[in-house]
């Protein structure tokens, strides 16, 4: 399986020349040979700037979230034709920051997963544990939860054509990161569950690893059986550490 680069977190980040300069470096080193697929999530603003600076470059692009309604009275949000008209590929859905910040439900989550497969993108379904949930020993029964949410209101086969990143929220910008085999139990786990349901399905699915992924872990991070990529945080903002992490592959 071709593994997934996701420079996806840059948050509410980034100025048209910063992000000239980030994707104009991004694209260049890409160009001299990166055995993955890579892909770049700006905020929603910046979309068409990424849309014409990465055209052609063999680099897709996506959004940050999108709205689980079509259109409509719900000022400020983006639905999923609106990131379709400017050729987006992906959306991430359910990020830690919007289930905390904008109380974003299991539900909630599941509807603008189908949202987007509805409308021909693929959806980067982010799950993860807090540090209370895993200090209880909750760590599986809350991924479960959440990906059992989107199984069971888009069905089993809707996974096969999404990718999931797994994100445990406490290795999320505190300067703790869970061990190459912490991660890789988890995604262990993810995968178990749904070959449970459809043992196709979890072969195809691509999984993910987002807990501060940096260049001097990504290789042993990606070596894992069930890690098939990442979503990169805060090193996706500088285009060479994004590019070290890339080489890693």
């Amino acid at each position: 399986m071709r593994q997934t680069l996701v420079a996806g977190n840059w948050k509410m980040n980034g100025s048209r020349e910063g992000n000239r300069r980030l994707l104009d470096g991004i694209k260049a080193g890409i160009s001299e040979g990166v055995n993955a697929e890579v892909v770049v999530c700006p905020p929603a603003i910046y979309i068409p700037q990424a849309a014409r600076r990465l055209n052609e470059s063999g680099i897709a692009w996506g959004g940050q979230d999108l709205s689980q309604h079509e259109s409509g009275a719900y000022t400020g949000e983006i639905s999923a034709a609106m990131l379709w008209d400017y050729q987006c590929k992906y959306v991430i859905i359910g990020h830690s920051e919007r289930r905390s910040l904008h109380a974003e439900t299991d539900a909630q989550v599941a509807e603008k997963f189908i949202a987007a497969q509805k409308t021909g993108l693929t959806p980067i379904l982010c799950i993860g544990e807090l540090l209370t949930e895993r200090e209880a020993g909750e760590t599986e029964a809350v991924v479960a939860r959440q990906l059992d949410a989107v199984i069971d209101a888009a069905g089993i086969e809707a996974i096969a054509g999404c990718v999931i990143a797994y994100e445990p929220v406490w290795a999320i910008g505190t300067g703790k990161t869970a061990s190459p085999q912490q991660a890789q139990d988890v995604h262990a786990f993810i995968r178990q569950r749904v070959a449970a349901q459809n043992v196709d399905v979890a072969e195809k699915v691509r999984i993910l690893y987002g807990g501060s992924v940096k260049p001097d872990n990504a290789a042993e991070l990606f070596a894992k059986a069930d890690i098939d990529g990442g979503l990169i945080g805060g090193a996706s903002l500088d285009a060479e550490g994004f590019l070290a992490i890339c080489r890693a592959v």
